[in-house]
């Protein structure tokens, strides 16, 4: 008992935030703290539960086999306690809290920007600290509690999570205003027979995607010349080195005015990208988070109805 009440949740935060950044010096500067105040604390906690949590060297720091274990329930009880103020704050009619909101690269700043100040409006105490990573990072940064939640691209794998599907994305073509393209309308899937098409590397999962449908439709991807970034992706087609299917909301925030690119739908082709909150289903913020994928639902159906689809009733995506 002495042991439990000489540790602090502000140690067990600390002792996380190293284990996720691999790092004093970075968790430090996340944390908004000096290195030594980090370094202090988190020795006060290896003495006080009388456990060694991380191996240091020159190389750097690792967890000890004994600091993986503790990482999991320190995690756990930093989970409960958030969910505890929030309860809390709901309950009081007061702040909401800040929660750490994973988004992908392909999404995050094309989608946020629509819906962040209506959410304001709606709960103006939520503070959302916004991480960009991949699909598959995402993910696995939920599952282990990097982020309380997530907007993700489709599908999502663990049975650990809750996925309340938000809308459909489609995907465009991207054509350069001097490509053969440009001048056809309607482009026909057969029109893209042998096309030479751009895509994001291979860990995105919009390569997947667009691989995919290249393979359906005939059309040749260009392994050469992957693009980092959808931006990438845009100016390779501005400079003739092929087609691009680029996602809606990216063709709304950055080519819908452009004078160099034309932008088709391709008949015979129904491509979309389905987008959802997802949370872990042991959380206790998951009633609140179920209750801001309806408010960011309800935004996007309002705002965006030109630009995405509503999210699919055919199959049960949401889990309990």
């Amino acid at each position: 008992m002495d042991t439990l009440q000489s540790l602090s949740l502000k140690q067990l935060q600390y002792f996380a935030a190293v284990a996720e950044y691999g790092s004093f010096r970075q968790a430090a500067f996340r944390l908004d703290i000096t290195q030594p105040t980090l370094s202090n604390q988190v020795a006060a906690m290896e003495k006080t539960i009388k456990i060694q949590l991380f191996e240091r060297s020159r190389k750097g720091i690792t967890l000890t086999t004994q600091g993986r274990e503790l990482l999991a329930s320190a995690r756990r009880v930093l989970e409960e306690a958030q969910g505890f103020t929030t309860q809390a704050a709901l309950l009081s009619g007061g702040g909401m809290g800040t929660y750490r909101l994973g988004v992908p690269h392909t999404l995050g700043p094309y989608l946020l920007p629509h819906i962040l100040n209506p959410i304001h409006d709606i709960y103006s105490e939520l503070k959302l600290y916004v991480r960009e990573e991949t699909p598959s990072d995402l993910e696995t940064g939920l599952i282990n509690g990097q982020h309380d939640l997530i907007l993700s691209t489709l599908p999502i794998m663990s049975n650990e999570l809750v996925v309340a599907p938000l809308f459909r994305e489609p995907v465009k073509l991207a054509i350069a205003r001097d490509h053969r393209l440009a001048r056809k309308s309607p482009v026909n899937r057969m029109d893209l027979l042998g096309e030479p098409v751009l895509t994001l590397s291979e860990h995105h999962l919009f390569h997947r995607q667009i691989n995919e449908l290249c393979e359906r439709v005939g059309a040749v991807v260009r392994r050469d010349y992957e693009g980092t970034s959808l931006d990438t992706l845009r100016h390779m087609v501005v400079m003739g080195m092929g087609i691009a299917f680029l996602p809606a909301l990216y063709v709304q925030s950055e080519i819908r005015n452009s004078k160099e690119l034309c932008v088709a739908d391709v008949e015979g082709i129904n491509v979309v990208r389905n987008h959802a909150l997802v949370w872990r289903n042991t959380s206790p913020s998951r009633g609140f988070y179920r209750e801001l994928a309806d408010a960011i639902k309800a935004i996007i159906d309002e705002s965006l109805v030109d630009v995405v689809l509503p999210a699919s009733r055919s199959r049960k995506l949401e889990t309990a």
